[in-house]
Parts: structure tokens; sequence; C-alpha cells
């Protein structure tokens, strides 16, 4: 049966969510999902380091066939703004060396391909997640449990897309 591997990623420094899906054009199984996380008084580039080293095992281990990543959208304060921006410079790297399709998603699209409103509240959102991947509890930390509404979110919004990617996906062992 063909299937596509998804894996979502909500962008951070401190915090990275990410959560591998398994989608065969009409059910959901969780590969694999969790947080990286970085120390608050480690440099900044060393955090970055670890980021990138981290998704680079990640995605040696679940060999996804896109990523899904959660767009920037503006945020009162510009440091934290330009800090998370270059984290997800990294992530798009370690992405790019393994040569990933990157799709990006705003919050509002990911809360309508995932509950059908975009105005749904993130505990909805974070639930329907759990109902769809079929998993006892949500995911923690939130970051996580946000990364797998991204994996879903890219199923539901790429369509076409999507189901060239199932026929032509790779071989897997």
């Amino acid at each position: 049966m063909n299937f596509l591997v998804v894996l979502g990623i909500d962008p951070g420094y401190a915090i990275v969510g990410y959560g591998a899906i398994k989608y065969d054009g009409m059910r959901y199984s969780p590969l694999g999902f969790g947080a990286i996380t970085t120390e608050a008084e480690q440099e900044f580039s060393l955090r970055l380091e670890k980021i990138y080293d981290s998704m680079c095992d990640i995605l040696q281990k679940c060999r996804p066939d896109v990523m899904s990543v959660e767009k920037l959208y503006f945020q009162t304060n510009q440091k934290t703004a330009i800090m998370v921006a270059e984290a997800r410079g990294v992530i798009l790297l370690s992405a790019r060396k393994f040569h990933v399709p990157v799709f990006e998603y705003t919050p509002l699209q990911v809360k309508t391909a995932v509950t059908g409103y975009g105005k749904a509240q993130k505990y909805q959102v974070m639930e329907m997640t759990r109902r769809l991947l079929n998993l006892k509890s949500v995911p923690k930390p939130d970051d996580t449990a946000d990364a797998l509404a991204i994996a879903i979110a890219h199923t539901q919004a790429a369509g076409t897309d999507i189901k060239k990617l199932m026929i032509n996906r790779r071989n897997r062992f």
C-alpha cells in the first residue's frame, strides 16, 4: 500500500517540536514524536548546532517524504523573533541536506486543516490531533502536539500533490 511520511516541525530555539506521521490516504499513524530542547544558559550558536544535529538524526531515522513547518508570524519581541528565525534556518538547512521538500503553513491554516475551523482554540486542535492519530493522550510538551498538527495539516492542504508523492514515493527498507 502506498503511504506518505510527513515530518511536522514547530520551530523554536528553546523547544523544537517534531512529529512524524504516516498517511495512507485515509488513516494516520504516528511514527515518532518529541521535542528537541536546548538550555537557556548555553551559547546561542551551540543551541543552533544542537537543533541542526538533532534534526539530522530525526531526518535520518524517519526518512520523510516531506517536511511541514509552521510559518513564522510577527511577534512583538523582535529579539525572540530573530532567534526563532535563526533556529528555523538551521531546520530548513537540515531538510535541504536530506533533499526533503519543505511546505509551510500558518497557524490559521493548521487550525482549519485539523479542526475545520480557523478560530479553533489550541486545546481543540490538540484534541483533534490526538483523535486523528489514535493516541491515548495529547503529547507533551505542547510544541510536540503542534508539530503533529502541522504534519496532519500538510496532508489536508496539499491535495493532489499528496497523491503524486504517494504514487512516486521512494523505496523504503
